[in-house]
C-alpha cells in the first residue's frame, strides 16, 4: 500500500492513496483525515486503506492524477524523530578523514540522536536557510513509521510495529556539527526540517528487499544534475528493529514516531555517497584535500530508490536550496 498527504489548511494535511505506479490517488479522509490519524488507529483502519488502494490500482476507484509537487511529506509533523547513524562505514570514513578517536561501543550500540520533528519539508519543496557559510548538505536515508511501540520493546518485536518506510533526505549543516558534538548535547543548529519523498509504502511494497530490518535497494542521488551515488541499504549495520529497541529502551514511541538510518553508505567507493561530508572525507583521505564545497543557494539534490526492475517506490526527491526570507530581508 502507498499512502500520501496532499497540502491543506490543516498541519497534518490530507491522507490520500496512491497507485503502485504513483500515477494516480484516490481521497482517503471518510476513512482517516490525516495519516497521524490513520498510524494512530492503525489496525481500524488498515483495512478500509488497503481496500481502496486495490480498487484504486483495479481501476476502479474515485482516481485522480497525482501530483506530488501538491504533497507534503508524508508526516508533516511527527511525534518524534529519532536519527540514527546505522552505516558505520560512514563513521569510520569521518574518524580516518580527521584523525579522530573511535567512538566507544559504536560496533555494538546504535549512534542515535532526536531531531526536530515539527516541520517536515515535502519532497519538492525549497529549502530555505539563513546562510551558505553554515556548510549545507544534504544526506539520503531510508526510514520507518512505527505504531505505538512500548519501552522496552525488544528488537525480537519491534519490526511488528513497523507500519511504513520512508525516503528522506536529512538535511544537514556541517558548521555546526563540531562544535555541538564536543558539547556533548546533541544536535540542535546542525539540524533543520528533514525533507521527505512524497509517498510512503507498507514493507510488502519491496517484497524480498525487505529484509532483515532493512531497505535493501539503491538510492540514487544526483547533485546539481550529475551523478553523485547509488549507495545501497544493505550494508546498514544495525537493522531498523535494532534501531526501534534502542530508541525504546527508556521510553515509549507513540505512534508516528520516525526512525532513520543515517546516511547510507558503501564500502565500495564505487557506489559513491549520500552526502557531501562522506565525499570530502574520501577526498581528504586520498587526496590530502576536500575539494568538492558544500551546497551554494541554487543547488539542487535529487533521490530516488527504485524496485530492481525499475518500478517507482516513494517517489522523488527533488529540491534546491534558497536563502530563507528573514536571512533576505
Amino acid at each position: 500500500m502507498k499512502l500520501a498527504t496532499l497540502k491543506s489548511d490543516h498541519k497534518d494535511g490530507t491522507l490520500v492513496v496512491v497507485s503502485r505506479d504513483l500515477a494516480r490517488y484516490a481521497p482517503a479522509e471518510h476513512i482517516a483525515p490525516s495519516l497521524l490519524a490513520a498510524l494512530e488507529s492503525w489496525s481500524a483502519v488498515q483495512p478500509a486503506l488497503q481496500a481502496l488502494y486495490e480498487q484504486l490500482n483495479n481501476g476502479a476507484a474515485d482516481a485522480r492524477p497525482f501530483d506530488p509537487r501538491l504533497a507534503a511529506a508524508p508526516l508533516p509533523r511527527a511525534p518524534q524523530w529519532c536519527d540514527a547513524s546505522s552505516f558505520l562505514n560512514h563513521g569510520r570514513l569521518m574518524e580516518k578523514a580527521f584523525n579522530t578517536p573511535p567512538i566507544p561501543d559504536m560496533d555494538t550500540i546504535p549512534l542515535m540522536y532526536q531531531g526536530a520533528s515539527d516541520d517536515f519539508l515535502g519532497a519538492n519543496d525549497d529549502i530555505p536557510l539563513p546562510d551558505e557559510a553554515h556548510g549545507i548538505d544534504f544526506e539520503g536515508e531510508y526510514g520507518v513509521i512505527v505504531d505505538d511501540v512500548p519501552l522496552g520493546c525488544s528488537a525480537d518485536r519491534a519490526l511488528g510495529h513497523v507500519k511504513l518506510l520512508v525516503q528522506i533526505n536529512d538535511v544537514s549543516l556541517r558548521g555546526f556539527g563540531p562544535r555541538e558534538l564536543r558539547a556533548g548535547f546533541g544536535f540542535l543548529h546542525a539540524k533543520p526540517s528533514s525533507s521527505f519523498a512524497p509517498v510512503a509504502i507498507t514493507p510488502d511494497e519491496i517484497g524480498a528487499a525487505w529484509e532483515d530490518g532493512r531497505v535493501k535497494l539503491p538510492l540514487h542521488i544526483d547533485y546539481n544534475g550529475q551523478w553523485f551515488g547509488h549507495p545501497h541499504g544493505q550494508e546498514m549495520n544495525f537493522g531498523f528493529h535494532q534501531l526501534i529497541a534502542h530508541a525504546a529502551l527508556t521510553r515509549k514511541l507513540s505512534a508516528g514516531t520516525i526512525v532513520g538510518s543515517g546516511t547510507v553508505s558503501n564500502a565500495d567507493r564505487s557506489a559513491g555517497s549520500a552526502c557531501i561530508a562522506e565525499r570530502r572525507a574520501i577526498e581528504l583521505i586520498d587526496k590530502g584535500a576536500s575539494m568538492t564545497p558544500f551546497m551554494h543557494f541554487g543547488d539542487t539534490v535529487r533521490m530516488q530508490a527504485k524496485t530492481p526492475d525499475g518500478q517507482p517506490l516513494f517517489g522523488v526527491i527533488e529540491q534546491r536550496i534558497v536563502q530563507s526570507p528573514k536571512a533576505a530581508s
